[in-house]
């Protein structure tokens, strides 16, 4: 009798206070679901907080969930971190039946790229000059960041990923400081 086949979709999302996970998985409706169990260990931590999501889920984080706030919860909503995120999600019995991923949130480097780009004040032509060529440097950086999550969610190498990660955060901040724009 086939099992369950679990999946899950993290995507990429603009909100830093949310951390957003969708229950993708195709349930056997012939074999019994129980302990539905997803664990989260977040960048630094080596411990998996567990969450109880149920089935057929599409579920938004905060950093209080995810036990990285632990104070003013009810008022405050901490920014969930950029790094490498390990996600494990299971049904009984939950030792075989499983699947995990690892994550690169990239949040926090997209919205730098975003607010790059409404500095820049990129015009309704084609640019010219500097702003091209930083314009070609911001596309590199986002090529570059695509390629940071590949190394981790499909290399399965997350410390090359996060060392690609890192060399471009590095790089937006000093094009922004380069620009004008942020600071430096």
């Amino acid at each position: 009798m086939a099992q369950h086949a679990l999946s899950l979709e993290i995507p990429d999302v603009l909100t830093t206070c949310i951390f957003r996970v969708i229950d993708t998985s195709t349930y056997n409706e012939n074999v019994p679901l129980d302990c539905p169990k997803l664990q989260i260990t977040a960048p630094g931590f080596t411990t998996a907080v567990e969450l109880q999501p149920g089935t057929d889920f599409s579920v938004n984080y905060t950093a209080c969930d995810l036990e990285l706030q632990l104070t003013n919860c009810a008022t405050t909503r901490n920014a969930v971190p950029d790094g490498v995120y390990v996600v494990r999600y299971s049904v009984a019995p939950n030792e075989t039946v499983y699947v995990e991923y690892n994550h690169l949130r990239i949040t926090q480097a997209l919205n730098q790229i975003n607010e790059l780009l409404c500095c820049l004040d990129v015009p309704n032509c084609e640019p010219q000059g500097p702003l091209a060529r930083k314009l070609r440097e911001v596309q590199l950086l986002w090529t570059m960041l695509q390629a940071a999550k590949a190394r981790v969610e499909y290399c399965h190498n997350p410390s090359e990923g996060m060392a690609m990660y890192t060399y471009v955060i590095g790089k937006l901040r000093k094009l922004a400081c380069g620009c004008g724009c942020g600071t430096c």
